[in-house]
């Protein structure tokens, strides 16, 4: 309830200060509209926004999906193989030195104004930060099980399941949690690129129209499922972190 009560408060505070800001240098509202306009756009276009937010909710959790699991396999095996270290980890640096935002438009052109370019390029973002956490973990092993693992034989496998891996969940939570982060914004760029459907199609389509409040009110709503998803990520890191 404590964390329920200091977010509504940062609310009504957010939007205090949003109605102040208006009222105090009298914008026009076509570029900063108040909180009751923006309000009004959201329960006005409420059967429009819902459709646009679940097309881009289905391209963040399948690209999400995705990331997330490439990036859990490929810490694994860079873990397991040695060789993989050598050859792989350095590409995968080398790929990151790259901004993926550049490469919207070549994916984009590549696959299409569909849904598969904005889930390659939610993959392509959220796939670093799972693999580089999650690799981490694995491999920073404290000393005394690392003697353990010697004194006992394990094998590669052994030690990776029975000793690596629970000892780097809390390494994978903090990935997925900067995946949480940087996933929204990969699939609002995607959807800024080429897009005919979408929160950041809606966006754009809003800005050159004129109409500013439903612009602002479809942040909100992206806003509010980026809340949700760190959320709710956080909360399956923490539990983690207990069950250890």
């Amino acid at each position: 309830m404590t964390g329920i009560f200091r977010a509504a408060l940062a609310l009504v505070f957010a939007m205090t200060f949003w109605q102040g800001i208006v009222w105090a240098t009298d914008v026009p509202h076509f570029i900063l509209p108040g909180p009751a306009r923006v309000g009004a756009a959201l329960l006005d276009n409420a059967a429009l926004l819902i459709r646009q937010a679940g097309f881009t909710l289905s391209n963040l959790a399948m690209g999400l999906t995705t990331g997330i699991g490439l990036g859990i396999l490929s810490a694994l095996n860079l873990a397991l193989s040695p060789a993989a270290r050598l050859l792989l980890r350095p590409l995968m640096v080398f790929a990151q030195a790259v901004p993926v935002f550049a490469l919207a438009p070549i994916i984009t052109l590549w696959l299409g104004y569909g849904a598969p370019s904005k889930i390659v390029m939610v993959a392509l973002i959220t796939y670093f930060p799972v693999t580089s956490a999650f690799f981490d973990g694995l491999m920073r092993l404290p000393s005394a099980l690392d003697d353990l693992c010697h004194q006992m034989q394990a094998r590669p496998l052994e030690r990776l399941i029975l000793v690596q891996l629970p000892h780097a969940l809390p390494a994978l939570g903090s990935g997925l949690r900067l995946a949480a982060v940087q996933a929204p914004f990969a699939v609002i760029i995607a959807e800024w690129v080429g897009a005919s459907r979408g929160l950041g199609h809606l966006i754009l389509l809003s800005n050159g129209r004129g109409q500013t409040d439903l612009m602002f009110a479809a942040l909100i709503v992206l806003a509010a499922i980026s809340l949700c998803l760190f959320a709710t990520t956080d909360w399956f890191a923490r539990h983690w972190d207990r069950g250890r």
